[in-house]
Parts: structure tokens; sequence; C-alpha cells
């Protein structure tokens, strides 16, 4: 494997400069984030995701206030009645609408599966269990790839330590199970083993819960299938030279039609980083490993235009990167992906070096879903 890139150390300053009263608002001009632009809950969800890695070298308190946001923020974003997640909050504390869609569901359902595993706060555990709770039947209405991945990993994350019932092993199940039928029925075409006609965004999702699922629930099938969609994915967006070179947003790539190079966005790069360590950690192949690398270098220049993409000094990182370079804007969605991707990538070359098994603590060889309902000690006052 070449030689890798830097690790730096952990830097929230532009986090922290985006982040307003009530949550990360959606937009910035450049790196100022823009307080009168709405807050969404995806952006919440992926803050309270970083959270989370964050304390794992900072310790809980440094991150603790903002975590608790970000869990009552979601809690709030999930309507009562329907139990979907809402996507877009006013500065004044309004929500635009009423059901969000499918990925702000499964991404909310994640962040609060995660807090459920992580929260050493046993009141902030309790009050994202209780909300994972109300939003977990809607899930079983996703029909979306990448929102029923999500849903998948959110239910392995809630259910990691124990879990709180059946309603999780049923969804998690029936979920995963519908992943890898979309490929079963699209049969391992070599051309085009894809179960849509195209290729959008964040395509590592489906492979990473796959490969996720299958081992944790024992069905080989579901990780072979995920395997085999990340070495695809993998192959078609990797050059002679290694480089990672992702498919861009700027029209995706129809099956019978023309693939676009740009503009390759942060989220899309972070998804294949994500489902390739899950990969190396099922099978401990360097080749997984490889790729882990090969999209952490993205970030930090070794892409198609050879610029960086993130400012590892700051923690911040551009929205796209174009043929002409980067997008000056340095928002809450592309900032929190890199956090993320860098802490993943920290976490891996920790045991690598360790010399453990790929498959440790968090490994992916799994225990049994319990079945037990959580406590219900009423639900937090919602502001």
């Amino acid at each position: 494997m070449t030689e890798r890139a830097v690790l730096p150390g952990v830097h929230r300053e532009h986090l922290e400069a985006l982040v307003g009263e009530l949550g990360i608002p959606g937009s910035a001009d450049a790196a100022t984030p823009d307080h009168a632009a709405g807050r969404c809950a995806d952006d919440m969800a992926r803050g309270l995701m970083v959270d989370l890695l964050h304390a794992r070298i900072v310790g809980w308190e440094g991150v603790a206030a903002s975590a608790a946001r970000s869990v009552r923020f979601l809690g709030t974003a999930i309507r009562a009645g329907t139990g979907r997640a809402r996507s877009l909050r006013e500065p004044d504390g309004t929500w635009v609408d009423e059901d969000g869609c499918e990925a702000t569901h499964g991404r909310v359902l994640l962040a609060l599966g995660e807090a459920i595993r992580r929260v050493p706060d046993p009141d902030l555990r309790h009050e994202a269990a209780v909300s994972f709770a109300e939003a977990l039947p809607a899930a079983l209405e996703m029909t979306g790839m990448q929102a029923r991945s999500l849903v998948v990993l959110a239910c392995d994350a809630a259910g990691r330590d124990g879990g709180f019932g059946s309603p999780l092993a049923v969804t998690y199940r029936r979920l995963a199970a519908s992943l890898r039928r979309a490929f079963e029925a699209r049969g391992y075409v070599r051309e085009w083993p894809w179960p849509e006609d195209s290729l959008g965004q964040e395509n590592g999702l489906p492979a990473h819960a796959l490969i996720v699922a299958g081992s944790r629930l024992g069905d080989a099938d579901a990780v072979d299938t995920g395997l085999r969609a990340l070495d695809w994915l993998v192959a078609v967006q990797t050059v002679r030279d290694g480089r990672l070179s992702p498919v861009g947003c700027d029209g995706w790539w129809p099956r019978d039609g023309a693939r676009a190079r740009f503009d390759q966005r942060p989220c899309d790069v972070a998804s294949l980083l994500l489902a390739a360590d899950a990969a190396y950690r099922r099978t401990a192949r360097e080749t997984y490993r490889g790729v882990v690398e090969h999209a952490y270098a993205w970030f930090l220049g070794a892409n198609d235009v050879g610029v960086a993409v993130a400012d590892p000094e700051r923690g911040a990182c551009h929205d796209r990167l174009t043929p002409d370079g980067v997008t000056p804007t340095e928002g809450a969605a592309a900032t929190l992906t890199w956090l993320t991707a860098l802490e993943h990538v920290r976490a891996l070359r920790q045991l690598s070096e360790t010399g453990a098994p790929a498959v440790g603590p968090d490994g992916l060889a799994g225990r049994r879903l319990a079945v037990r309902q959580p406590e219900r000690r009423g639900r937090a006052t919602r502001r």
C-alpha cells in the first residue's frame, strides 16, 4: 500500500463556528455560517455522530452539551402520530415540513441508534431510546435503498448491546433481507450489478449495511452480496494510479447514459470509506484497508483535480470538488462528513497498529438481538 496521509488531531473550530443556539444551520457563505438559514435534521444527526466519535478522544465532557442538544433536536423532529422525522426547522423553532424524506428519517434513526449504543449519560441515552422507539415503526415503510440502508445500520447500532425488543429485531431482519433481495433480483451482472438504473448519492451505504447486517445476523449471502457490491463500486470509481474518482452529482451515472465526472461530493466518498472499513473488519483483507486510505486521501488532494477538499487544521470541508477546484462554501454536511471519515480512519489505523484481529470489540461477528422493551419513564419535554 502507498504511503498513508497524515492524521491531524481533533479540530472542532469550524464546527463550533457553525453551531447556533438551536443547532447547525444548513448553509454557509464560504466559511461563515448563515444563521438565518433553517436547521436540517440530517445535519443534526451527522453532528451527533461526530460528537460520539470525538468523545472517544476528548472525553464525554467535551461533547456532552453538543450531543444533548442534538438528541433533543432529533426527538423534536419526530412528528407525533406518524412517527416520521421532519427535515427542516426554522431559526425560530418552527418546522417547515410535515414529514421529511425517507433518507432523513433513516439518518435520524442511525444517529439515535448510535446514541443508544455510546452515550454514557443514562438519562440522555434513555431519551434517545424513547425517540428511537417512536420513529422505528415508520421505518418499515421505507422503500428507497439509501433509507433502508440507514435504518439497517441504525438497528444494528441500537441493538448492539441488548437493544430494546422484538420491533427492532423484526425491522432489522426485514429491511436487511429486502436489501439483499434487491441485489439478487438484478442478478450479479458484471456490467451493471446495481439494483437501480442509476448510481446516485452515497452508493456505499447498501454495501455497508449488507456487510454489517449479514455479519450480525449470520447471513453469509448478505455479506457476500455486500462485498461484491463494494468491489464493483470501487472498481468503477478508481483510476489506474489508485486514485478514487467518484461519480459526480451533476447528472450522476444512468445505466445507459454518460457518467458525470463532477461535481464530486464528500458524502459520496465517505460512504465508500465506511463500507470499506466494515469490509476490512469483516475480512481482514488489506485491499479494503487500501480503499479506506485512498478515500481518505481524496479529501487531502489525491483526487482528479489535485486540490485538498478538507482543511484538517480547522476541521472544515468544502462542499464539492469541481473541474476548477473546490466550491468556496464549507457547509455543515461536508464538514461533518469529513470529521466522521477522519475518525473512522483514525480508529482503523489504531486497530491495525495494535495487531488486534480485524473483528474487534465493535466487530461484525455479532451477538443475537435481545427482545426486551425499554422502561418508559415519560417523554422529555420538547422545545
